[in-house]
């Protein structure tokens, strides 16, 4: 059973970890190996990190007392930092933090759309879940340059 709750203060280097190996053994399958160690670097610089996860105060998927996965959702409708644990690929807890974050944005009258820098690795599940492709887009960091996707879904 999944359970999904917002992140604690305490968790921050647990997603961090979360992060780290979901892009070194998933997303490793769509960029090079130099990539991967841009986007997900060997050192963490721990007080950015945990700031950034304060930041955005993601929703963090539970199994059997594990974290699954966690994504966070701007009042914008932005979602920010969508990643399930490689353990937990193909269980039903990206599925289920999508739901949640469409519940929480169906709160926001104002927001009209959820939308999303996808990488080349999660562009088949948000086409899954009802988003489209605005752009393709190349993005330039520390010398290495990846491919991702703007996506949007509209609110209903």
């Amino acid at each position: 059973m999944i359970t999904v709750r917002k992140m604690r203060a305490g968790e921050e280097m647990m997603l961090w970890q979360l992060f780290y190996k979901t892009i070194r053994q998933i997303n490793i399958r769509d960029y090079t190996p130099e990539q991967v160690a841009v986007w997900a670097p060997d050192e963490c610089n721990e007080a950015a990190w945990c700031d950034r996860m304060q930041r955005i105060q993601p929703f963090i998927a539970i199994i059997n007392d594990k974290i699954a996965g966690y994504a966070g959702l701007r009042s914008d409708g932005y979602i920010d930092h969508f990643f399930v644990d490689a353990d937990f690929q193909s269980k039903s807890v990206g599925k289920t933090l999508m739901k949640t974050l469409f519940r929480e944005g169906k709160k926001n009258s104002e927001l009209s759309r959820y939308f999303s820098h996808v990488s080349i690795t999660a562009k088949p599940f948000y086409e899954r879940m009802g988003f489209h492709v605005v752009k393709v887009q190349q993005i330039e960091k520390q010398g290495q340059v990846f491919t991702n996707y703007v996506m949007e879904k509209a609110v209903y």
